[in-house]
């Protein structure tokens, strides 16, 4: 026993088999043939079955667990269904990881030479990289925009000093339409920020000028008035987020006092919000004789302006 112990190896296990089993010649390298490398594949097969199933879940509880913990998410409807995208996607590159790694083993049990092989990856793979620095930050970038839901299809922002609205997003690169017609193909690794004017409430703000003679107190109070009256309007009621209110004097000059009024709407309702309630604050103004200063030649009141936060 020694003997066959020595002869076939400590670790053989097909050998050992035959011996036990007191075979001999072709019925021999026949048994430990069909023992021997097949149950290394059969094992190698379960342990890349295993590892991919349990890596990629990890992966992606790992994505979902980062896309749930940025406030983005909690406040954006959209961002679980991006998640699970993405969560299904990494975990795909991890299986095909795993796999691709078992593929090599099996190959080297089976007496190929992985040697030239590796050697030629190797020498493809450097010179790839150095091509395609821009391309991997460009959907490393892309990832983190879409886990994090920076901003969507149908979304308005600015990008690179451009205005428009998002048309498409990728991994690779964001398709912009800009507000003259415009299409842009923006690469995510040349985005560092974004202003996204479609996300939780925006800001109308009205300013409005009066002659320094006019009655201060009075264009406080009718002003006031029409905010309120403004804000209980049913045809505005879903838009509001904030009702709108009299800041004060907001600028002081030879042209005259600048009132300020603002309130927060929607994504994209404050323009027509604050032309409405502009509307309202003039005419009304005008009926109580309260005058309005005209600016000088060269100069304009800031009319109506908007900004835009996670509310």
């Amino acid at each position: 026993m020694v003997l066959a112990a020595t002869a076939c190896g400590n670790n053989d296990y097909g050998c050992h088999l035959v011996d036990k089993l007191g075979l001999a010649g072709f019925w021999a390298r026949t048994v430990q043939f069909l023992l021997d490398k097949p149950l290394k594949l059969l094992l190698v097969i379960i342990v890349a079955a295993v590892l991919s199933r349990v890596l990629g879940r990890l992966a992606r509880r790992a994505v979902e667990a980062m896309a749930g913990i940025t406030p983005v998410r909690r406040a954006s409807a959209r961002a679980d269904q991006r998640a699970r995208t993405l969560a299904a996607v990494t975990g795909s590159v991890v299986r095909i990881i795993v796999w691709t790694t078992a593929g090599l083993t099996i190959l080297g049990m089976l007496g190929i030479s992985l040697g030239p092989l590796i050697a030629g990856a190797s020498i493809v793979g450097v010179a790839l990289g150095f091509g395609a620095q821009a391309l991997v930050r460009d959907f490393l970038s892309g990832f983190f925009i879409l886990v994090e839901d920076q901003y969507g299809v149908g979304d308005t922002v600015n990008v690179v000093g451009t205005k428009g609205t998002i048309e498409d997003v990728s991994l690779r690169v964001t398709r912009l339409r800009a507000d003259d017609g415009s299409v842009w193909f923006v690469p995510n690794g040349e985005i560092r920020k974004v202003s996204n004017a479609t996300m939780g409430w925006q800001r109308a703000m009205v300013d409005v000028l009066l002659r320094l003679d006019a009655d201060f107190g009075r264009a406080l109070e009718v002003m006031g008035e029409e905010c309120d009256a403004v804000a209980n309007d049913p045809a505005w009621s879903a838009d509001i987020v904030e009702r709108p209110e009299v800041l004060g004097v907001n600028d002081m000059s030879a042209d005259g006092l600048t009132i300020r009024v603002v309130g927060r709407t929607v994504p994209q309702r404050q323009d027509a919000f604050a032309r409405a309630l502009r509307t309202r604050i003039v005419t009304r103004l005008v009926a109580e004789g309260i005058p309005l200063a005209k600016p000088a030649e060269g100069r304009t009141t800031t009319a109506s302006s908007a900004d835009s936060t996670d509310g």
